[in-house]
């Protein structure tokens, strides 16, 4: 059995995730495609995951990619994760993650709607307001929630939730009826309200952002696809970081990689890993090389089993839900975390000793990134304990 030492994949993730500079991709799309999605949830990640492995990027090339030409979608994907991806990726995505998930989703929101009581018979009434709220999309182009909620009423009710608990709150039928919408594929997220950094999205109709909608695949050869796509990119991985990736089942997992016949290799402490036939070569990086990464980068959040990049500071990086903050990249490995402060500066810290020349290496990554953000100020949506302590009032 062939053997893939820690320092191999090390060089391979440099070079398939464009982090080292020579590896550095062209466009947003390039980078979207090759890490089979760039992660979503907070949308700072997207542009500042891109601006790490670009050569040359502004945010208007990527708003223009997903908002003018569309060639990037942001769509519901592997865990129910928000993730960008291109169009042809798009329907792979759907059909081998997020169709579940709607169907899971639907019987999840008639169950919300029926133990509140807003209706006796919660599954038609859900159908009457999700018809009339595609019909008010379909009318307008692109709306808002609250927009929407203006021509169905209904979408403004409030069902409470965590009665009686530290937590208890309440949420919109909307939320939940666009979340569904969106996972079943007939909504997407388009514009933003405000800049790249927001969060509040006008919606539209599947079908007209991208004509004819999503491209149609059965679940099964997409989830095929997207095990060979995940190979390229992560691997070598385990079946468990496969598994945990994708949100699917032991026996989904297991099926799509038999379809695919991958390569079992030997990792360094023992565990087996998978790669695709043919691809047990070395991958040439060149120099040494220093990356800032966004919190939930698509990189940090693409194995299960972190450590063979992460140990032993996942303690200080991750937040208790596994969300990864910001973290500072030296040739293959995180060796430390930065925020940015209110007043614009980017607070950072090593968490161990790598001499003066890397050390001088990052400040000049963090000169490069404060030089791209200018006047934008962000803040993670998950808060780690390192990110919390450098972003704390100094004095």
């Amino acid at each position: 059995m062939r053997r893939i030492t820690t320092a191999e994949r090390r060089a391979r993730l440099a070079v398939r995730h464009h982090l080292a500079p020579a590896a550095r991709a062209e466009t947003p799309a390039d980078v979207a495609s090759d890490l089979v999605g760039i992660h979503a949830t907070d949308p700072t990640s997207v542009y500042l995951g891109a601006f790490a492995r670009t050569r040359s990027l502004v945010p208007a090339d990527l708003e223009r990619a997903l908002y003018d030409e569309r060639a990037l979608l942001r769509i519901l994907g592997m865990r129910r994760t928000m993730f960008v991806v291109p169009g042809e990726l798009a329907g792979i995505v759907h059909a081998a993650c997020t169709r579940a998930i709607g169907r899971a989703e639907r019987r999840r929101v008639i169950q919300v709607l029926a133990a509140a009581g807003i209706a006796e018979d919660a599954g038609s009434w859900l159908a009457s307001v999700e018809a009339a709220t595609v019909r008010a999309l379909d009318e307008r182009g692109e709306a808002t929630a609250t927009e929407l909620t203006k021509d169905v009423p209904e979408l403004g009710i409030q069902i409470p939730f965590g009665e009686g608990k530290r937590w208890q709150g309440t949420f919109g039928v909307s939320t939940r009826l666009l979340f569904l919408l969106a996972a079943e594929g007939r909504v997407i997220r388009g514009r933003p309200r405000g800049s790249w950094i927001s969060s509040q999205y006008r919606w539209a109709p599947m079908d007209r952002w991208t004509r004819g909608g999503l491209p149609d695949w059965p679940s099964d050869a997409a989830r095929v696809e997207l095990v060979r796509r995940w190979l390229r990119t992560f691997g070598p991985g385990t079946i468990d970081d496969l598994r945990w990736w994708t949100g699917w089942t032991l026996g989904e997992t297991r099926r799509a990689l038999a379809a695919v016949g991958p390569v079992e290799v030997e990792l360094d402490g023992g565990a087996i890993g998978l790669v695709l036939p043919g691809d047990v070569g070395e991958d040439a990086v060149g120099e040494p090389w220093v990356a800032l990464l966004p919190a939930l980068d698509s990189t940090v959040m693409g194995w299960a089993d972190r450590r063979w990049f992460l140990d032993p500071h996942g303690p200080a990086l991750f937040d208790r839900n596994g969300n990864a903050g910001p973290t500072i990249w030296w040739d293959g490995r995180v060796v430390g975390g930065w925020t940015l402060r209110p007043d614009g500066e980017i607070a950072y810290r090593t968490l161990e000793d790598l001499g003066s020349d890397v050390g001088a290496a990052v400040e000049a990554a963090v000169e490069r990134l404060l030089g791209w953000l200018g006047d934008i100020r962000f803040t993670p949506r998950f808060r780690t304990p390192l990110d919390e302590e450098l972003a704390a009032p100094r004095g």
